[in-house]
């Protein structure tokens, strides 16, 4: 979206005015030595005295000789390079000795600098005699957005250098285009028919033939289909050419219609980097679940505490985008607990509960007695982030493994203070370990995973519970 802009005119010194004043300057105080200088100094201000103020009152008569109006994509994704057109004009017949443009990006963004064909990025120099010889000079150029929320361009700036060059005037156009910056949903997109090794990291097939609970159709016997899928008052009633039995198997599909509640931590238990990778996580499970014909709702706790009420269809995808794009996590204080007492209240049906947070061993107590409640109501699984400077601290010896580098240095021999970091460490691990052990004795679903892989570790968790029955 645009704004009509306004202008605002400065008129600044130009780097030849300073030359010359700092010149003067110096022959000024060597006039004051020797008479003969002095004249010389005399004459020459009286002579540059003209032409200065002449400069001056040219490009103040000359103003603004440019219109400007920019191009650009109201809602962008994150991490995605997008283009930016400028469209300049001439307003007037004469245009400056030089201009150069200034594009003011918003922060969250960063120019992707090849599209300029320069090492640095603005200002850049425009070609005066494109702008002479065609009605609009057309400027591209590519921006990344590097954080979420919404953005706004405060203006374009344009430097213009006087004739004499003893002056420059900078007018400011201020073109305001705003909007927001999603979650890259680009690749939410091409994650339709996600497919992969589990093992490593990636997504399992979506759907598989006949498998599910829910009966869809009746359909022949294939090699490798089970023989408890076959219906035999079916197979009953029908015969191929030779008399013999025909067999028919129950085709099934996964259970629809069920409801997922996801619930992000946006305090400090997670920084920006794991709160950015669960939150896109989020998102790429509600559009797989989406698809799947189950309602999806989300709610945070900590910095921001939002509710977003549980819908289907894939259209509820949008709601969902534009209800979270621009949540983020500060450093406040969080609790689980009254997360999870706000969801009792808002929900009404039976639901598969996604907490995402970092569970540290305190949180087996303050959640001793809600996580019962929970459980017998609903299917609750809970999602953490590993711990990596703590597992390098536990297991030194495991992280020099992994750098082969460090293989052949001698074992260095620790201090006090390290091997009471070591044992901390591995105590704190430990600890929260059979904390999660607890949990899943409750009945509980536990998952431990790092901020790459949590997407794929998600949905292959969503259509495990699909497949399984226990929603």
């Amino acid at each position: 979206m645009e704004k009509k802009d306004r202008i605002t005119i400065f008129v600044i010194p130009g780097r030849v005015f300073f030359i010359i004043s700092l010149l003067f300057f110096i022959l000024g105080c060597v006039s004051f030595f020797y008479n003969a200088v002095f004249i010389i100094w005399f004459l020459t201000g009286i002579g540059l005295l003209p032409f200065i103020i002449l400069d001056l009152i040219l490009i103040l008569l000359l103003g603004d000789r440019l219109q400007v109006k920019r191009e650009i994509q109201s809602s962008l994704a994150q991490d995605e390079i997008t283009q930016v057109k400028l469209f300049i004009s001439r307003a007037k017949f004469i245009l400056p000795f030089s201009i150069y443009l200034y594009d003011l990006h918003p922060n969250s963004m960063t120019v992707h600098h090849s599209t300029l064909n320069r090492d640095s990025f603005f200002p850049v120099k425009l070609n005066r005699s494109e702008l002479n010889s065609s009605d609009t000079l057309v400027f591209e150029y590519n921006l990344i957005p590097r954080k979420r929320g919404t953005w706004f361009f405060s203006g374009t700036e344009f430097m213009m250098s006087s004739f004499l060059r003893f002056w420059r005037l900078r007018v400011t156009h201020e073109l305001i285009s705003f909007g927001r910056t999603y979650p890259n949903f680009k690749q939410m997109a091409r994650g339709i028919d996600l497919k992969g090794n589990p093992e490593k990291g990636e997504v399992k097939q979506i759907r598989k033939r006949g498998l599910g609970l829910d009966f869809e159709s009746l359909r022949d016997y294939q090699e490798g289909d089970s023989i408890r899928s076959i219906d035999w008052r079916a197979t009953s009633r029908n015969r191929q050419l030779d008399g013999k039995p025909k067999l028919i198997v129950r085709n099934y599909q996964e259970e629809q219609d069920q409801q997922i509640l996801f619930i992000i931590d946006s305090g400090y238990r997670l920084p920006d980097l794991q709160f950015d990778s669960a939150l896109n996580a989020m998102l790429m499970l509600s559009y797989v679940a989406l698809k799947h014909g189950d309602a999806v709702a989300a709610a945070s706790f900590g910095s921001s505490n939002l509710w977003i009420p549980p819908r289907k269809g894939v259209s509820a995808f949008t709601s969902l985008m534009n209800g979270l794009y621009n949540l983020q996590s500060s450093p406040v204080p969080s609790s689980p607990f009254s997360a999870m007492e706000n969801a009792l209240k808002h929900l009404n049906r039976r639901s598969f509960i996604v907490l995402i947070s970092n569970f540290r061993e305190e949180d087996g107590e303050s959640l001793s007695w809600i996580l019962p409640r929970i459980n017998q109501r609903h299917l609750l699984l809970m999602v953490s982030f590993r711990e990596k400077e703590a597992e390098k601290l536990a297991f030194p010896d495991n992280h020099i493994l992994q750098q082969p580098e460090l293989n052949h240095k001698k074992p260095k021999i620790k201090t006090d203070d390290e091997v009471l970091e070591t044992a901390a460490a591995y105590s704190y691990l430990a600890n929260r370990r059979r904390l999660y052990r607890k949990w899943e004795h409750l009945g509980l679903l536990v998952l431990e995973t790092s901020p790459s892989r949590i997407s794929s570790a998600l949905i292959n968790k969503y259509l495990s519970v699909k497949r399984s029955g226990k929603l």
